[in-house]
């Protein structure tokens, strides 16, 4: 099976979608092969705008362009937007309800080498905070081809974040994608897995080893969140575990466990980041020092 990433899944569509309607513009902050924006500034150039490194001008030049009937996506690396312009994303776009989508690269552990600086391990929180922001992680190349197809169909802010590396395909051509509906990745009783991102292919891999029947759900949208689904695995399944590259303040797992405070009482265990900063190595090694892998994820399926 191929290895493809998610970024090259966000370029891909966002071609498309730029053939298709002619409001779709883009922009970046001096990162379009990053953020795979190459081939839509090639094809599309006059609907292309790089503001350099200026990321808080990123995101207002966006907003003024929503308000204008355009369909702005804005791309960066994660630690950059929403990290250096929370502040506008905020103002500019969340309080004025601007039809932006922002999607960021090089989000998490995945960025590997690059260290703790770009390791952005806040921003799902950050985000997901934000009155009237949709908030995205897709798993594999053909889900952000379909997210980045969607979100370009509501008139709605929207946040989706990914990593940097190649991952193996969870999903197909085929596979249905809907905001707000999670995917059930494998079906089981005992145990449920709530992941985001390619590290369900981790959470899958574990569920395949263990000797509990494990289900795997695949939430994509971490806001608004599938409550039905977190609901029906708390009453079908006597444990839940969630898993993320991010933080576990803040993030997926938070918002499971919120669901879980209003409408149940099951015991959660969450799978993250706990309160540490990255390093700088391999992403297979940081997932394994931060213990995300399959084999941690293992100790957890009793």
């Amino acid at each position: 099976m191929d290895l493809k990433a998610c970024r090259d899944g966000y370029g891909e569509a966002l071609v498309e979608l730029g053939k298709e309607n002619k409001n779709v513009v883009a922009l970046t902050a001096d990162l379009s092969p990053s953020v795979k924006m190459d081939d839509f500034k090639a094809k599309f150039p006059d609907r292309f705008f790089d503001v350099g490194i200026a990321e808080q001008n990123l995101v207002t030049v966006a907003s003024g362009l929503a308000h204008l009937g355009k369909i702005p996506f804005a791309s960066s690396f994660g630690a950059f937007c929403p990290g250096r312009c929370w502040e506008q994303i905020r103002t500019t776009i969340a309080y004025n309800e601007a039809n932006v989508k922002i999607v960021s690269t090089h989000c998490g552990l995945d960025v590997g080498e690059d260290g703790a600086t770009h390791q952005v391990l806040e921003d799902i929180a950050l985000m997901r905070t934000l009155p009237n922001m949709i908030v995205i992680v897709p798993c594999d190349f053909e889900q952000t081809k379909k997210a980045t197809k969607a979100i370009s169909k509501i008139d709605n802010p929207c946040y989706m974040r990914m990593g940097r590396s190649k991952s193996f395909s969870l999903t197909n051509k085929n596979t249905p994608f809907k905001i707000g509906k999670s995917q059930l990745l494998k079906k089981g009783d005992d145990i449920a897995i709530i992941g985001c991102g390619p590290l369900l292919n981790e959470a899958l891999d574990a569920a395949k080893m263990s000797s509990k029947s494990v289900r795997v759900i695949n939430m994509h949208t971490i806001k608004p969140i599938d409550e039905e689904a977190i609901i029906k695995a708390a009453k079908e399944c006597k444990k839940i575990i969630t898993i993320e590259d991010h933080q576990i303040d803040g993030g997926l797992g938070s918002a499971v466990c919120e669901v879980l405070a209003d409408k149940s009482r099951k015991k959660i265990t969450r799978l993250g980041v706990n309160d540490q900063f990255g390093e700088s190595a391999n992403h297979d090694d940081l997932f394994q020092k931060y213990k995300l892998t399959s084999k941690d994820i293992l100790k957890y399926l009793k």
